[in-house]
């Protein structure tokens, strides 16, 4: 039985899978963001820390903070095995990208739990 090495034990299915229900994810998220930013009359300090005081709204944005690295990751694992053909080359480039998207969340983390 042959393996594929370059899919790092992923399959297409489970890419597609991922990608769909991550979209999902951020997409609920903008939605109620969007109809936050509409319905709230005056959008202050007060409001906005209010809002993310909830544990529901803190879960809410860790579980849209993962489905958007899990949506990087991925986006980022294709184009880049589609347009950067050096071995090397395209191993440095996903390793600093990747390494930036778990900062982002790192920081969206300790932000998010800050409050």
């Amino acid at each position: 039985m042959v393996t594929n090495q370059a899919s790092m034990k992923r399959n297409g299915i489970q890419d597609y899978v991922t990608l769909r229900a991550s979209a999902a994810v951020i997409s609920a998220f903008t939605i109620f963001m969007v109809y936050f930013f509409i319905a709230t009359p005056e959008i202050t300090y007060t409001v906005w820390q209010g809002l993310f005081a909830s544990i529901y709204m803190k879960a809410f944005t860790l579980i849209t903070l993962l489905a958007i690295l899990m949506h990087v990751r991925i986006g980022l694992w294709q184009v880049l095995t589609d347009y950067v053909k050096p071995h090397n080359l395209r191993m440095g480039l996903q390793f600093v990208l990747n390494l930036m998207a778990f900062a982002y969340v790192a920081v969206g983390l300790f932000v998010l739990w800050g409050v």
